[in-house]
């Protein structure tokens, strides 16, 4: 009987453990996957800056996806080129549309319309982001440059950072007329292991944004813009997509680092993209 009872107690114990073993490993598992989530996105709900600022004419825009209202802006051209073609803006991870008022600026003086919005959970947009989420998110935008009357082969898909990833899986799924990648990662967890080395990334990443993956299937043409002096997405990143992609294409070296490409000579931005629309053009004459 005193055996019996010493089993059953020592049974008891190891039970605990286990279940202790086990509670703690579901606390790692979860704050892992909220530290994940918190360095690939970091949302603002709050603008920085009001479309108004830039003194050209705009449209308040409110589209939906997934059940979600999204919100951006969209700026119709300047100039009879711009009626013809228009960028879709795909911002990076972090902030909301209104820092991306400066890139949209640029694109504005070199003659396109532009439409640049939130992911659901940025700014205005309701919801909560995720991989899934933000992919449809671009498609509702494209979907929205359509209503409007832009055919898919005017729209250029121009992606910034993690918003590269977005906009390369837009020109995956629609036959746009070209591909812009600026400062654009491999995937997210390329990224992650170069950024935490003493992290298991590739085991424990949840969240993909592989645009290398998806290069080879697009058709249109792609630019990819990267610094040299890029801290935190290496260069490597871009030779890696460029060699990626399918012809044709460019790839043009821009200054700054990573948050600071547009302060340091944009007009090798503008230059390159001026350039790149020959390119469209011409692969357009040639279909």
């Amino acid at each position: 009987m005193v055996n019996a009872n010493n089993a059953s107690t020592k049974c008891r114990k190891r039970l605990k453990r286990l279940a202790g073993w086990g509670l703690t490993l579901l606390v790692i598992f979860m704050l892992l996957r909220w530290f994940e989530q918190s360095q690939v996105y970091q949302p603002e709900k709050g603008l920085f800056l009001e479309a108004r600022s830039l003194g050209l004419p705009y449209e308040e825009v409110y589209f939906e996806s997934d059940h979600h209202r999204l919100h951006g802006w969209f700026f119709p051209g300047s100039s009879s080129l711009s009626n013809k073609q228009v960028m879709l803006l795909c911002h990076g991870n972090g902030g909301n549309v209104s820092h991306s008022l400066h890139l949209t600026q640029l694109l504005l003086q070199n003659h396109f319309s532009v439409l640049v919005f939130d992911y659901r959970g940025y700014g205005l947009s309701e919801g909560k982001p995720s991989e899934l989420g933000t992919y449809k998110d671009g498609q509702a935008a494209l979907d929205w440059l359509v209503a409007k009357g832009f055919p898919k082969s005017q729209i250029i898909v121009f992606g910034d950072s993690l918003g590269g990833a977005i906009a390369s899986n837009i020109a995956l799924n629609n036959p746009v007329g070209g591909l812009i990648l600026k400062s654009t990662f491999t995937s997210t967890p390329d990224l992650g292991t170069e950024l935490f080395p003493w992290l298991p990334v590739r085991w424990l990443a949840r969240i993909k944004y592989d645009t290398r993956k998806r290069l080879p299937e697009i058709k249109a043409p792609v630019l990819i813009l990267h610094s040299k002096s890029d801290t935190l997405i290496g260069y490597h990143h871009a030779e890696q997509n460029f060699k990626a992609a399918n012809e044709p294409k460019m790839f043009r070296e821009i200054g700054g680092d990573h948050n600071s490409a547009l302060e340091h000579e944009p007009s090798r931005i503008a230059d390159a993209i001026q350039e790149f629309m020959k390119l469209v053009n011409k692969s357009k004459y040639a279909q």
